[in-house]
């Protein structure tokens, strides 16, 4: 899910050059084509594994998508910025069953950046399934910020100036490592190359506030 924002940028993390979206090959991870379709045949009788394998496979179509319609409406402030364009007025959520697309976007655009987006994934580019703003960072912030916070009390004189500087620290630390160990949990935890997904339709609809929204619902299909 991409609502938060974050300065750093922790693609440069995983090998990409800002300027012109380059994958470092010896950086690369290696996912299979088959691998989640693999795990559900071994594993079918566990509840819930199909969902959970979709939830993450549309997660990274999410993210690829908000990138894909990025580059299409700030092309200019990329050149200008020499840094990967981001919409910050788009955003989503993920389910198992597709995602929605919260912003101002025409349906067909919409449509047509989902299929570039499906491409480009499956295709190598998978340093488009991690997102600076996405939930997942946020998640990770607070697991950091609260382990560091606790080991600092535990570890500092009890006085009141002591374990306020050990809070200082620890959520200074937490907020340094917060992009990399939230761009690590999303390339392997929450989110996966979508070799088995398969776009069935896109609903126009509108969020609580009565702002545009699309829904783009997706199937499962065997590789």
């Amino acid at each position: 899910m991409t609502h938060a924002t974050f300065s750093q940028q922790p693609w440069s993390f995983f090998g990409v050059d800002p300027l012109n979206l380059v994958f470092a090959p010896s950086q690369q991870p290696n996912p299979q084509v088959t691998q989640d379709a693999d795990l559900l045949r071994l594993f079918n009788f566990v509840p819930g594994l199909q969902e959970l394998l979709m939830l993450r496979q549309v997660h990274a179509l999410e993210h690829a998508t908000v990138w894909v319609l990025s580059s299409r409406v700030r092309q200019r402030q990329f050149a200008a910025m020499g840094s990967p364009p981001d919409n910050e007025r788009l955003g989503g959520m993920s389910t198992d069953r597709g995602f929605y697309l919260y912003g101002q976007v025409d349906t067909t655009v919409l449509h047509h950046a989902v299929q570039v987006a499906l491409q480009r994934l499956t295709a190598g580019e998978w340093y488009l399934a991690v997102h600076p703003r996405c939930g997942t960072n946020v998640s990770v912030g607070l697991l950091l910020t609260a382990g560091l916070a606790l080991g600092a009390a535990a570890l500092l004189p009890r006085g009141p100036i002591e374990q306020f500087v050990g809070l200082g620290l620890a959520a200074a630390t937490a907020a340094h490592l917060t992009p990399d160990f939230g761009s690590l949990a999303q390339q392997y935890i929450t989110t996966a190359i979508p070799f088995n997904l398969a776009i069935d339709r896109l609903i126009a609809s509108q969020d609580a506030l009565g702002r545009p929204a699309h829904f783009v619902q997706v199937r499962w299909q065997e590789v």
